[in-house]
């Protein structure tokens, strides 16, 4: 654990000289310790000049604490003079790729009293790693991005390229083979499904949901197509995964339309041959497309004429995107696509023609798989959020710990954050232990209902959340921020990837084809 008390500058003082300075000009205060003066900052406090001066000269730990996060401290350190003569700061201040020690913050494979017979040291070290490298480059930009609506900068990009993030993201698979990921971190060979649960865990603790998507989701979602179904065009299936993985061109995956969303068999964008059989002629449009915004290729489904297929489309002549403004930030690209008239070689085909129904339901698993790690993952800082505040926040003379109510908020939203990462872990040990065709036949089901399962506890979780904090989680910048993000956007897990109740009924269609006649 490398948490430190706060950098401040070495100059003591006494709690006699602090009460001094209460006066017109000058403000000082104490917090956990450390003296500080804003005599310069009364007019640019966000919350005002009378806020500050109801604390000069004395210990303002209690009343800080009410209102504001430590982490707020590590944003105004220059406000920081020196400490109180004798006295230690008892709160430390987390250090990049901390592991959390509020109970049930981590899951219980991190937490040191647990054991768990799925994750090696391989999967620790990945963790640690991933954790680290998201709170030094991913976290600050998503904060940013997040908040302008701007889509992932190059250097993010080219960042996450050469630390071997984009190539993890795909999955296990030869794809990782000889790339170093995050400077050794782990081995592209033994590089599994828990590696990749890690991987989509950590990156959600930014807890800015338009961003994450708009963090290169296109292409986890997109480029598996190529991965699995490209075969057929080696040359083509080379250049673009080199194109992706090392971040130069970015790519998304088109399926829903304005009359075909979770009903993947009724799309209307038509692919017709030339005379000459070489290429497809492919018109129609897209809708609510991720990243379509700003990508440079669309894994695209289409209707042949005697069933669906899949074409990678390049983006070029007769092909147009505009932005979708939807709940989250525009950070995502989320984009309305129009084919009008687009020429694609026939080489450009992923998989069999007219049975691509078959390329897009066994991708849908690696999807909505990433997305219950996601959601399971947000679900769980929510709940760490909410444990922080309810021992902060002082409500009629009582920490809000103290209440029973919330005490039996708190118990539901660990229960549904516990019980639902042991049944992805669950999932995700079979997922390991079956190849990528066995999975397509299995694991639809399974995978379906833990999306269903965890979308709507994640309903349970955001309602409950924003109760134990009011006004606060209902706002989108300050304390709450988590909580408001949360609320505004967990829905999107619920309807993207296939609406819960399509997914729920996916799963029991899936168990009623191996129902025992002799048991009915």
């Amino acid at each position: 654990m490398s948490s430190s008390a706060l950098e401040v500058p070495s100059k003591t003082f006494t709690r006699a000289e602090v009460a001094k300075h209460n006066t017109e000009d000058s403000v000082w205060f104490v917090i956990d310790t450390v003296v500080y003066d804003v005599s310069e900052f009364l007019d640019a406090h966000p919350g005002g000049e009378a806020v500050l001066r109801q604390v000069a000269g004395t210990d303002a730990t209690a009343a800080f604490y009410n209102l504001h996060r430590h982490e707020v401290l590590q944003k105004y350190s220059d406000l920081a003079i020196g400490t109180i003569e004798g006295e230690k700061q008892s709160i430390i201040t987390p250090q990049a790729g901390d592991l959390s020690t509020v109970p049930y913050a981590e899951p219980l494979w991190l937490t040191p009293q647990f054991k768990s017979p799925y994750f090696k040291d391989s999967h620790r070290k990945l963790q640690k790693a991933m954790r680290i490298f998201t709170d030094k480059y991913i976290t600050p930009e998503a904060l940013e991005k997040e908040r302008s609506g701007e889509i992932v900068s190059q250097e993010l990009i080219d960042r996450m390229s050469k630390a071997g993030v984009l190539h993890m993201r795909m999955g296990p698979g030869k794809h990782l083979h000889g790339v170093n990921l995050l400077d050794g971190a782990v081995d592209g060979k033994e590089f599994d499904y828990f590696h990749d649960m890690i991987c989509s865990q950590e990156a959600v603790r930014a807890a800015c949901r338009g961003f994450q998507d708009g963090n290169m989701a296109g292409m986890v979602i997109g480029l598996t197509c190529v991965l699995n179904y490209g075969h057929k065009n080696p040359a083509l299936k080379a250049k673009v995964e080199e194109e992706c993985f090392s971040g130069k061109k970015k790519i998304c995956l088109a399926i829903t339309e304005a009359f075909a969303g979770s009903d993947v068999a009724g799309l209307r964008t038509t692919a017709k041959k030339t005379p000459d059989g070489k290429h497809y002629i492919v018109n129609g449009t897209k809708k609510w497309i991720t990243n379509g915004v700003f990508s440079d290729y669309f894994v695209t489904g289409v209707n042949t004429g005697k069933g669906l297929s899949v074409l990678l489309i390049p983006r070029g002549e007769g092909v147009e995107t505009k932005p979708i403004k939807t709940s989250y930030s525009p950070a995502a690209g989320t984009a309305y696509i129009t084919f009008d008239n687009v020429k694609v070689p026939v080489e450009n085909l992923l998989g069999e023609e007219n049975k691509g129904i078959y390329v897009i339901l066994s991708n849908f698993n690696h999807e909505r798989w990433t997305m219950a790690c996601a959601t399971i993952r947000y679900m769980r800082l929510v709940t760490e959020e909410c444990l922080k505040w309810a021992h902060q926040r002082i409500v009629f003379k009582k920490r809000l710990i103290d209440q029973p109510v919330i005490r039996q908020k708190l118990a539901k939203m660990i229960a549904l954050c516990e019980s639902h990462q042991s049944w992805l872990e669950t999932i995700t040990y079979q997922m390991c232990n079956m190849s990528y065709s066995q999975q397509a036949k299995h694991m639809g089901g399974p995978i379906a209902l833990l999306k269903m399962s965890c979308t709507r506890a994640a309903h349970e979780i955001a309602d409950e959340a924003v109760q134990i904090w009011g006004g606060r989680g209902l706002t989108q910048t300050g304390m709450g921020r988590v909580i408001e993000n949360f609320n505004r956007t967990y829905k999107f897990d619920s309807i993207l990837g296939g609406a819960e109740e399509v997914l729920g009924d996916l799963g029991v269609r899936q168990a009623m084809k191996f129902m025992p006649k002799a048991v009915l």
